[in-house]
């Protein structure tokens, strides 16, 4: 499903096209130029995932468990934004780039705080990443206090602009609601 690898100058390009009316500097076309053997595995394997949300602890756990159960595929290429590490200095531009060349974007909230809130606007806002996004989203409702790792409010975990969002992703059938981590691998299972 993975297009064809850009070159350092297409790629240089899209940045610049998110950058909006600003170039890249020179320092920064060479962190670029640098970063691009890094890219590599989205274009060369069948299928990419790019595997959000937060990097608190416990939370950058599970991330690491769904790329895990991801990469388990044949020809697939799962990976979290902290894993592609060359010197990007400018972390909207690297968000940006990896959305747009990955074939899928899977996203796992478990609270308001921290973690992609930004990037979750961008799933509703732009076409080309909704159609690829996948949001699992922890429910709490049937969870005793004590199991839960993190120090998220039970009685509102997620903000008004997150409902919306989830509400417009369970429409389209790209929400999965998930307790537990196992609950979390059958959402996994479920990508295209």
């Amino acid at each position: 499903m993975s297009t064809k690898e850009p070159t350092i100058e297409e790629l240089a390009e899209k940045a610049e096209e998110h950058l909006h009316d600003t170039s890249l500097t020179p320092q920064e076309y060479e962190d670029l130029k640098h970063s691009i053997a890094e890219l590599s595995p989205i274009f060369t394997n069948e299928s990419s995932y790019f595997v959000l949300g937060s990097y608190g602890r416990p939370e950058i756990y599970r991330l690491q468990l769904v790329k895990d159960r991801l990469n388990r595929r044949s020809d697939t290429y799962a990976f979290l934004m902290v894993d592609i590490r060359s010197e990007w200095v400018n972390t909207y531009v690297k968000f940006r780039l990896l959305a747009d060349y990955t074939d899928y974007i899977a996203g796992i909230t478990e609270h308001d705080r921290g973690g992609f809130l930004v990037e979750q606007g961008y799933f509703t806002a732009l076409g080309s990443y909704f159609t690829k996004t996948r949001v699992f989203k922890r429910e709490y409702s049937t969870l005793d206090s004590e199991t839960v790792d993190t120090n998220v409010d039970l009685e509102k975990p997620y903000s008004g602009m997150q409902t919306a969002i989830f509400d417009m992703l369970n429409d389209a059938g790209r929400l999965c609601i998930w307790q537990t981590e196992d609950d979390l691998l059958e959402c996994a299972e479920g990508l295209p």
